[in-house]
């Protein structure tokens, strides 16, 4: 019935452990960490490989892509590599490739002189300025679509896409779907927030990119077959499917990117218990921001963001009953009891070594260590 994928997308530290972006490393530099990837057969019938050539494996390099006056591809400035999973049948079999995915990279990363760190905005750049600036043909790529209009946002911000669909779903039951998940999306994004640093200090809350991006990117989106199913909003809450793999596809885009795989488990398999629920009425179109940005500041710590996230994991496991996926739900408990987020040890760390650098590398070793307790 379920089908289901994760996309991810890794920063890195360099050699003399400065992060990287697209101000200080070359595309080349980390294309040739993607190089030495392995390319699977059969990959093109779940990955979308694009026009531009970049995306051909389940890693590419995630950046703003550059075109001359005649839309040739010129460049493409990185600010890290994405891995995504082939889609699966199940929620275990999707995590556990993502982590055969992020080892392999990593190992390669590692002879590069790259180690990969997590964070869900860039704790340096504040924005990203094309330069030199936007040419006529690039303005026109940005103007498709109302979230293209803010593209220039996600080059400095990092998040996964959580993806699943449900087979012979029909289109009404999706829009429906995504506009549920559009309602309670506050209450679902501070079990992963991993953004308290910007502008090089400690931010004053837990999920900066969740303040910064909330209403001008949509926090779900649908893809549809065909054009006249969609449906009119900013930021888009419908899409056209871009290859057949995409069509009936539903992606929470909100959340921040976690370093602990199994809250990836935990997070889709809420997200299929609100599937399955039929009991919470909440719709919405376009995302509150105003919600978004208190829950990016005090995460589980107001009553209102607190109750609201009870009530979306209660109505989760009810709904999944006997699921065996059940057992996934456990991370999300145990952080809504302590009122925490994943953000809150990243801010514990940088309080002990006053340093964001070394409160980067703890964050994969960190995740390695907890789940080696569990």
């Amino acid at each position: 019935m379920f089908r289901f994928g994760i996309e991810h997308e890794v920063a890195f530290l360099d050699r003399q452990g400065h992060f990287v972006d697209f101000l200080s490393t070359p595309f080349a530099t980390l294309q040739a960490i993607v190089d030495e990837l392995p390319q699977y057969g059969g990959d093109e019938k779940h990955l979308r490989i694009g026009d531009a050539g970049i995306r051909v494996k389940r890693w590419y390099i995630e950046g703003f892509e550059r075109f001359s006056e005649g839309g040739e591809l010129t460049d493409c400035l990185p600010k890290g590599i994405e891995i995504r999973t082939t889609i699966h049948s199940s929620i275990e079999a999707a995590v556990n490739e993502l982590r055969t995915n992020f080892h392999l990279l990593q190992a390669v990363a590692a002879r590069h002189g790259f180690l990969p760190v997590l964070t869900s905005h860039n704790p340096y750049q504040t924005s990203f300025v094309p330069d030199p600036p936007l040419c006529a043909y690039e303005q026109q790529l940005l103007h498709q679509s109302p979230e293209d209009l803010s593209a220039l946002l996600s080059m400095v911000t990092y998040g996964p896409d959580l993806n699943f669909s449900i087979e012979a779903l029909p289109v009404e039951r999706m829009i429906d779907l995504g506009r549920k998940l559009t309602y309670y999306s506050p209450y679902i994004v501070p079990w992963s927030f991993s953004s308290p640093f910007y502008n090089g200090h400690l931010w004053e809350g837990f999920s900066v990119r969740t303040f910064q991006r909330t209403g001008r990117r949509p926090a779900v989106q649908v893809f549809l077959d065909q054009p006249t199913d969609l449906i009119e909003s900013d930021p888009s809450l419908t899409k056209l499917a871009r290859c057949p793999a995409e069509i009936g596809r539903i992606e929470f885009k909100a959340c921040d990117s976690c370093a602990d795989f199994s809250l990836y488990a935990a997070l889709l398999t809420l997200l299929k218990g609100l599937v399955l629920d039929r009991t919470l009425p909440g719709r919405a179109t376009v995302p509150d921001r105003g919600l978004h940005q208190r829950a990016a500041r005090f995460g589980f710590a107001q009553h209102d963001l607190f109750t609201g996230a009870q009530t979306v994991l209660n109505a989760s496991a009810e709904a999944l009953g006997s699921d065996p996926d059940m057992r996934f739900l456990a991370p999300l408990f145990h952080l809504l009891r302590h009122q925490i987020t994943p953000a809150h040890q990243m801010v514990q760390a940088f309080r002990r070594t006053n340093s964001i650098e070394a409160t980067l590398r703890e964050t994969y070793q960190m995740a390695l260590a907890l789940s080696m307790r569990k």
